[in-house]
């Protein structure tokens, strides 16, 4: 059962969204949510392939030419990321931004020229002890946006468990982990149908993350094509919808919905890996959910 708190919200626009944090009572809860918020800022200065001064644009300037020294944060995130695309088999890979700015969905470097290199490219990506990193070619370009949103869900738990909040959550666009005595109730709406409640999740003390084709809200609620890139193809995946997933960590659940809307029900072992449980819909309206999570998802009527 839900549990009550006496809590307060707020919501800043951040990471190309909003962020939503909510709290139980707890000295400094005041204080405590203004310095999540530092928290999750910070990634987003660091992180986004837009601002030119970040960590991200900066090794991407400097690649194929020298290595760049990062915050470590963003070190840990490619570490993470590395780690992710070993262990999906190439399937997660940062690497895929000239994909995404073919498409126009991200901003091309410096009126370059856009170039897609063929095949996976993680593996022209080198991490050193000093954080420093390199981009062995030109040609490569990174970007974090499939799993730095989750990370600084995680930094912003990380922040309100130092001043000693009793529960809560944080909430980027649907990126989502709580945590605290009793459950939190999370609705999940169709990737189908955004205005239509596909199901109610149950979480206690873990994380949540979803994501699906793209949608115009303005022409419509058709959905478009996704800004999910498979690597071996250098094309969006079409067979999946969307994905929901849960996990221990926010920047994992993150990580792992790309892999989801990829491989599908093929993403079994990578799953079970992070200890983590996938609810997935495929083109054709089929859902599937992981044999260890239908007790905590509720489907609508």
């Amino acid at each position: 059962m839900p549990i009550a708190f006496d809590r307060i919200r707020r919501a800043r626009p951040l990471l190309g969204t909003f962020v939503e944090i909510e709290v139980a009572a707890g000295p400094d809860r005041a204080a405590a949510i203004d310095a999540a918020f530092d928290a999750v800022a910070e990634v987003h200065r660091l992180m986004s392939f837009h601002q030119r001064d970040s960590d991200v644009s900066r090794i991407n300037r400097n690649a194929g030419i020298r290595p760049t020294r990062v915050h470590a944060w963003t070190f840990q995130v490619l570490e993470a990321a590395l780690r992710m695309h070993r262990c999906s088999k190439g399937v997660f890979d940062v690497a895929v931004a000239p994909a995404l700015q073919a498409m126009g969905l991200l901003p091309g470097l410096d009126d370059a020229p856009i170039t897609v290199p063929e095949g996976r490219l993680t593996e022209a990506i080198e991490l050193s002890p000093d954080h420093t990193v390199r981009l062995l070619s030109p040609a490569i370009a990174i970007d974090l946006g499939g799993i730095a949103k989750g990370f600084a869900v995680d930094r912003a738990i990380e922040v309100l468990r130092g001043f000693d909040i009793p529960g809560g959550l944080v909430n980027a666009g649907g990126d989502l982990r709580v945590f605290g005595q009793g459950s939190h109730t999370v609705h999940l709406r169709h990737p189908g149908d955004p205005l239509r409640l596909l199901a109610r999740i149950e979480l206690t003390n873990e994380a949540l993350a979803s994501t699906a084709r793209r949608f115009d809200l303005i022409d419509g609620a058709a959905p478009g094509v996704s800004a999910i890139i498979d690597p071996l193809t250098g094309k969006p995946p079409g067979d999946i919808a969307g994905a929901t997933v849960r996990a221990p960590s926010c920047m994992i659940a993150d990580a792992l919905t790309k892999v989801v809307m990829i491989s599908g029900t093929g993403a079994g072992d990578v799953l079970t890996h992070y200890g983590a449980s996938a609810l997935l819909i495929s083109a054709d309206g089929e859902m599937q959910i992981t044999s260890d999570w239908p007790q905590a998802v509720h489907l609508a009527a």
